[in-house]
């Protein structure tokens, strides 16, 4: 299992963790997420190495900006 800890910029609430949340989810490989609008930080668990240009994709996607912490 590898978990990989993001620095999201942007989200000021539930409703932008929920956005980060479902386009992460989307990604294959994800077993968990934890997302925080008051730290701004993305916690993503999978059961293999994910590409964090994927992750970063989705992110943006969702309309934040994200990167590796």
């Amino acid at each position: 299992m590898n978990t990989t800890t993001y620095a999201v910029t942007g989200m000021t609430c539930g409703h932008c963790e929920g956005s980060v949340r479902g386009e992460v989810a989307k990604l294959d490989g994800v077993t968990g997420i934890e997302v925080s609008a008051a730290s701004g930080t993305l916690v993503v668990t999978s059961d293999s190495a994910l590409d964090d240009a994927a992750v970063l994709a989705a992110v943006d996607e969702a309309g934040y900006r994200a990167a590796r912490a």
